[in-house]
C-alpha cells in the first residue's frame, strides 16, 4: 500500500505553511513520547515549557509585543496540529488563550498592557471556577475574597482546574464582600496555592484538571475586576478550542491506523488479501477515517472564521455589528460542535475494524483517542 501522510487540506492563510513550519519541529518532538507519558501518566510540564520557550504561547500577540499576529483562523488549526500531537496540551492551554484573546479586544488600560507583557515573556493562565460542593449553588460562588488590612485575601476550593498545575498565574471565579462576582488573578506559586493532580477521567488524563485550595492567598487590588467583563464570544472561543483539541486527535488516530495497516504482516483467515495493506475492506475503513477527520477539519475552520468575524466587529466598538456577529458565531459554532464531536467519536472508534485484536494492547495507545474525544466531546454538550 502507498501511504502518505494525512493529507488536511490548505492552511487558512496564504502565510500558514510559514507560521505553522516554525512550530511543527516541536509538535514532532512533542508526538514521539505521547504514549509513554500516556501510560506512565507523566505530566507535560516539560513539553509546555518547550512551547512556552518556541514563542507558541504568545502565538495570538502582535507582532511588537513579541507574538506572531496570528488570526483566529490560523490560531485554531496551529492548536488541531498541536492535539495531532498530543491532545492534552491545547486543552491545558484553553483558557490561557482565552484570556490572551481578552486582553487583546479589551480597551487600552494600564492592566492591559501590563498582561501583554506578561504573556510577552511567556507567562500563562489556568482556570480555577468550578464548584461542585454542596455550599455553592448554580451561578454562584462559595470562594470569596475578603479584605485583610489595604489588601485582599483570597479562600475557596475549585475543581476542574484545567491547566492551573502547569500556569504562571490562575484566573479565579469569586464573590466579593458585598456578594458581588469578581474575576481574580494569583500567581500559581503563591502562598496558600495547593493544587493536586487528582483528574480521574479516563480520558484527557494528562490536562492537569485537577482540585485547587485557595487558604488566604494575598490578592493584589488591581488584578481584581468583575466577573462579566470579559470579550462577547469568549464562551464560543472556548468550544471552538475543544472542536480544534477533536480535529487533532481524529487526524492522529487516522495518521496511526493508516501507519499500522501499513506494517501489519497477518491478515485474516477469512481476509480479501494476503495482506491487510491490500484488502480492500480494510482500505475501506482506514479511507473512511481519513475522510472524516478530514471533514472535521473542514468545519473547524468555518467555525474558527466566525470567531474571527467577531474580533473583526469587536475592534471598531460598534454594539449592534458585535452582536450581530456574535449570535451568528454561536449558531455557527452550535452546529460545528455536534456535527464534529459525532465525526470523530465515529472515526476513533471505527479505526479498530481496520485492525486485530493485537491493536487494543495498551502499548500501542491507540485506545487513547476514543477515550480523549469522548471525554472532550462531554465538555461540549
Amino acid at each position: 500500500m502507498t501511504r502518505t501522510t494525512g493529507v488536511w487540506g490548505a492552511g487558512p492563510t496564504a502565510r500558514y505553511g510559514e507560521l505553522a513550519g516554525r512550530f511543527r519541529p516541536l509538535f514532532e518532538r512533542i508526538r514521539q513520547g505521547a504514549v509513554q507519558r500516556e501510560l506512565e501518566r507523566r505530566m507535560p510540564v516539560e513539553q509546555l515549557g518547550w512551547l512556552k520557550e518556541a514563542g507558541f504561547s504568545a502565538v495570538l500577540l502582535p507582532e511588537v509585543a513579541g507574538g506572531a499576529n496570528a488570526s483566529i483562523p490560523e490560531f485554531f488549526e496551529l492548536m488541531a496540529e498541536l492535539a495531532q500531537a498530543d491532545s492534552n496540551l491545547p486543552q491545558a492551554l484553553r483558557v490561557h488563550f482565552q484570556s490572551v484573546e481578552n486582553v487583546l479586544v479589551g480597551p487600552a488600560s494600564a492592566w492591559r498592557d501590563r498582561w501583554i507583557a506578561r504573556f510577552a515573556k511567556g507567562q500563562t493562565i489556568g482556570s480555577a471556577w468550578t464548584e461542585v460542593n454542596t455550599g455553592a449553588k448554580a451561578g454562584t460562588f462559595a470562594t470569596r475574597i475578603v479584605r485583610d488590612g489595604e489588601g485582599w485575601r483570597l479562600n475557596g476550593t475549585k475543581y476542574y482546574t484545567t491547566g492551573s498545575i502547569f500556569a504562571d498565574w490562575i484566573n479565579v471565579g469569586a464573590v466579593d464582600e458585598a456578594d458581588e462576582h469578581v474575576s481574580v488573578h494569583v500567581p500559581a506559586r503563591a502562598s496558600g496555592v495547593s493544587i493536586a493532580d487528582d483528574w480521574d477521567g479516563f480520558g484527557q488524563t494528562l490536562t492537569g484538571s485537577g482540585t485547587a485550595t485557595f487558604v488566604d492567598v494575598p490578592v493584589a487590588r488591581d488584578e481584581i475586576r468583575p466577573a462579566g467583563e470579559t470579550f462577547g464570544y469568549s464562551a464560543a472561543w472556548l468550544q471552538v478550542n475543544h472542536l480544534a483539541t477533536l480535529v487533532g486527535i481524529a487526524r492522529a488516530a487516522a495518521e496511526e491506523i493508516a501507519q499500522a495497516v501499513a506494517e501489519r504482516q497477518r491478515t485474516y483467515t477469512h481476509g480479501a488479501a494476503d495482506q491487510a495493506s491490500r484488502d480492500p475492506q480494510v482500505l475501506q475503513v482506514v479511507g473512511r477515517v481519513h475522510s472524516q477527520a478530514y471533514a472535521a477539519g473542514g468545519i473547524l475552520q468555518h467555525a474558527a472564521q466566525a470567531l474571527q468575524r467577531c474580533r473583526d466587529a469587536t475592534l471598531p466598538g460598534d454594539p449592534e455589528a458585535i452582536e450581530a456577529a456574535n449570535i451568528r458565531a454561536e449558531i455557527e459554532i452550535a452546529q460545528a460542535q455536534t456535527t464534529i464531536a459525532s465525526l470523530v467519536l465515529d472515526a476513533t472508534a471505527q479505526a479498530f475494524d481496520a485492525l486485530g485484536a493485537s491493536a487494543t494492547l495498551r502499548s500501542k495507545g491507540l485506545d487513547r483517542h476514543w477515550r480523549n474525544a469522548r471525554t472532550v466531546s462531554s465538555h461540549n454538550r
